[in-house]
Order: C-alpha cells, then structure tokens, then sequence
C-alpha cells in the first residue's frame, strides 16, 4: 500500500519517517505543495492520501483522486470548512480528520494572548525599543476576578474554561452542546448573547459552518461590554474582520487576539521583504495597533500536536485502507 501527504513541513518530515520505520510495509511519498488540480496528478498510484491546508480542496481536483482509484482522505488538522461535502459524497469519498491532537497548545496560546494584551506586552515592547523602561502609565490588569466568555466548549474550549477558572476568573460559556463534563460547574448560559453582553474577555472555540460565518459580526460587537478583550483562536472567518476594525476603532474592543483572520491565506506563512509589501487592507488595519496581537496561526504549533498530527492521521487512513474503523471518522452526511 501507498499513502501520499500533501502540504508537509520541515517539521513534520521527522515525525513521518518516525511512522514509516513503524510500518515497513507502507510506502510513504509526500510533497510540500498543497493539494490542488496542478498537484492532484502526484498522488497517481497511491491508495489514500492525507492533506493539510487552508485553501479549498477543489471537485475537480478530488476527481482526479478519483479516477486513479483513491477513495480514502485524512486530513491532519480539526477543520473542515475546505471541503464541500457534498463533492465527497459524489465522489465516494471517505474522510477522517485530527480532532484532538493537542487541546492543550490551543488553550494556553488562548491563555498567553489574553495575558499578553491584559499586561499590555506590545506596549512595553515599543517603549522597550524607543529607550523608555518606566512602568507609568503603562498599568495592566489580572484575568483574577474577570468574567471570561467562552463560545464554544468542545476539546479546547473545555481546556480554556478549566485554566481560566484555575486563574480565579468567573467563567460563562455557550455551546449547542454542553460538555457534560462542564455541566456541574454551573458555567453555562443560555444564549451567545449571554456571553457577548457579560464577558470582560470573550475567546472562540468553534469550528465553521456555513452558518457560523461572521458570527461575530456588528451586531455582535455592539452588544459586548466597552473596552472587551476578544480572543479568536478558531477560524477568521467567524469573525467579520471589518466590524472587529470598527470595534476597535471606538473602543468597544480593548484589545484583540488573533491567531487567525478570514484573509489570513493572503499573508500567513508567506514572507516578504518589509511588512509595508503587504496589501490586504484588514491585516494592515490590525497589524500596527499596540492592543492588538496577531500570530500566523500557530496556536497549534507545538512539537506534541505536530506529532499526533502526523501520527493519527495516518494511522486512521490505514485503517480505512485495510477496511478496519478508523479513530476518527467524519460523517460527511451532515452539512
């Protein structure tokens, strides 16, 4: 059997030969490109493969897997939102992703953003460079004694919810779904509203459906306390980039957070010669704020989530290969 990965880094090739040795009778072959109609053609010949990216995972592309004979995807990461899946269901795909590889990388980079701009780092940090190392009047705040929303409580937001209280804040949260392991300590509200309207620091936890998209949007922010410390981990598109802009603007929004943004594939892992070279407006709207924080999506990125990354999502689509359950299985049937 062959499996091919697409869209692999540096740092994963390690973890990859480390499976490899572990299953000598799988030929492993990958690229660092992403998968697309160009690159589909390198999988010919394999029996499943296994992606990363934050781009779409184009029919015509999946079609071509398809006609090689290849009905098996993992993806390595949680999100799904590149997939229509309706196009997997045409196409007689089967699908797992990672769900948990790390909950815990996720929740403390939540964690440090929040600490971060409640201690006002990007301020020190200029008037480190301009040669002022006075205190006053940068004064911060503590997390002890905030009401810190969470929307969204599965296997990250669950982890959030636990740290922060273990910090002395007065957590609410939302779900669809409670985690019955939250139930009993009393933290749930009734509506997101809820949340937006009691919060002194809201964080997102929830994949993107279609539904889900601009979640927060004007409205939204105009129903939050004035000077809210807003923390997005998630996905940039439950955002609306530019009501967050106005936000802050008028100081509805304190500071912000963002570990992703919805244009986030026009700047994130990319590099250029000066940060002027870069022309998404909304990323330059953001990025030059000192009650803003941004990181390319690297709340992730640990060297455990890397690991189980790479791990789980090949060990699941082996199993799909051999005809055994995998891990992991998304049930494509539900939009």
């Amino acid at each position: 059997m062959k499996i091919y990965l697409y869209g692999v880094r540096e740092d994963e090739k390690g973890y990859i030969k480390e499976w490899e040795k572990e299953h000598k009778d799988i030929d492993i072959d990958f690229t660092h490109k992403i998968f697309d109609n160009k690159t589909a053609d390198l999988a010919e010949g394999s029996d499943g493969v296994v992606l990363l990216q934050t781009q779409a995972y184009p029919k015509t592309a999946l079609k071509k897997l398809q006609d090689f004979g290849i009905s098996k995807i993992s993806v390595r990461n949680v999100g799904l939102d590149g997939f229509d899946f309706k196009d997997l269901r045409d196409l007689g795909f089967s699908l797992t992703n990672v769900p948990v590889y790390s909950p815990n990388a996720i929740a403390e980079h939540t964690i440090g953003l929040t600490l971060r701009l409640l201690r006002r780092v990007p301020e020190f940090d200029q008037k480190f460079a301009d040669g002022d190392f006075r205190w006053f009047p940068t004064i911060g705040e503590e997390i002890n004694g905030k009401t810190v929303g969470i929307i969204g409580t599965g296997h990250i937001g669950s982890v959030v919810a636990r740290i922060m209280m273990a910090m002395g804040a007065n957590v609410v949260a939302y779900d669809i779904k409670p985690n019955p392991y939250l139930e009993n300590l009393g933290i749930y509200v009734d509506s997101i509203e809820d949340v937006l309207k009691q919060s002194d620091i809201i964080t997102l936890h929830t994949p993107l459906a279609k539904k889900d998209l601009h979640m927060i949007d004007k409205l939204a922010f105009s129903k939050m306390k004035d000077g809210v410390i807003f923390i997005n981990a998630a996905r940039g598109g439950l955002v609306d980039t530019d009501a967050l802009i106005a936000a802050l603007d008028s100081g509805k929004v304190g500071g912000a957070g963002l570990d992703v943004l919805e244009s986030e594939n026009d700047v994130f892992q990319k590099k250029f010669d000066t940060i002027n070279d870069v022309k998404d407006p909304q990323f330059k709207a953001l990025i030059n704020r000192k009650n803003v924080i941004i990181t390319p999506h690297t709340a992730f990125y640990t060297t455990t989530a890397v690991h189980n990354m790479v791990f789980d999502s090949l060990n699941d689509n082996l199993k799909m290969l051999q005809s055994k359950a995998p891990k992991y299985p998304v049930d494509i049937n539900v939009e």
